[in-house]
């Protein structure tokens, strides 16, 4: 299984909590835990685990973050896709990603998730292999209930499915994931939440006082 990671995103929630505190914005993405951007903790998650290659989608700041690459020697490590135009929806960062890989079985996840460990995403591995359908499965780290779901409130990344079962719905679409993943569960397609290894896991990096958060207890 290959994993793709979104990180085409203007950033612009976090911009904005800087400009608030009266300080020079910085990229979320090179905020720092342990001494090391959030990037590189999240790749290096998704690189101890079972997934064998990676491809990092870069729109917007793409040199900013091509720049963290570089600098952690992560550059010749991964795939890059670069979004033509970077104002584009989630989905299409990721249809643009998967058009020449569609018959592949993939970990979609977010590149500021940092917290995601390498435990959880071989659980949706297992998940999605061990399924009675996996190319009409996804696996999906839970935000409400666990195991079989009749509805897809509130989901998004990261999540494990097949290429071409993804790409039927969001080609040609510029959205965010959550309504798509909802017309995937109305056709049938199988949901499987899986229960999260900590709390930290759930939580989303948008604002900088989730930041925070996280690195009072990452350090």
């Amino acid at each position: 299984m290959d994993a793709i990671v979104t990180a085409a995103g203007k950033n612009s929630r976090m911009i904005n909590d800087f400009k608030k505190m009266n300080k020079k914005p910085v990229h979320k993405l090179r905020l720092e835990l342990n001494n090391k951007p959030i990037l590189v903790h999240t790749l290096e998650k998704i690189f101890a685990s079972e997934i064998e290659e990676v491809t990092v989608c870069l729109g917007h700041h793409k040199e900013e973050i091509l720049n963290i690459l570089r600098e952690y020697s992560l550059e010749d490590k991964v795939n890059i896709s670069i979004n033509e135009n970077p104002e584009v929806g989630l989905s299409k960062t990721i249809e643009n990603a998967l058009k020449n890989g569609q018959d592949k079985y993939y970990l979609y996840a977010a590149a500021d998730q940092p917290t995601l460990t390498t435990k959880t995403i071989n659980n949706m591995i297992k998940v999605l292999r061990e399924s009675e359908h996996p190319e009409n499965t996804i696996s999906i780290l839970r935000r409400r209930k666990t195991g079989k779901l009749d509805t897809a409130e509130g989901l998004g990344m990261p999540f494990c499915c097949y290429g071409k079962l993804l790409y039927r719905y969001i080609y040609d679409k510029d959205d965010n994931l959550n309504p798509i993943l909802r017309e995937m569960i109305k056709d049938n397609v199988e949901f499987y939440a899986i229960k999260e290894e900590n709390e930290l896991e759930l939580l989303n990096i948008n604002h900088y006082e989730e930041y925070l958060k996280i690195k009072k207890t990452m350090g």
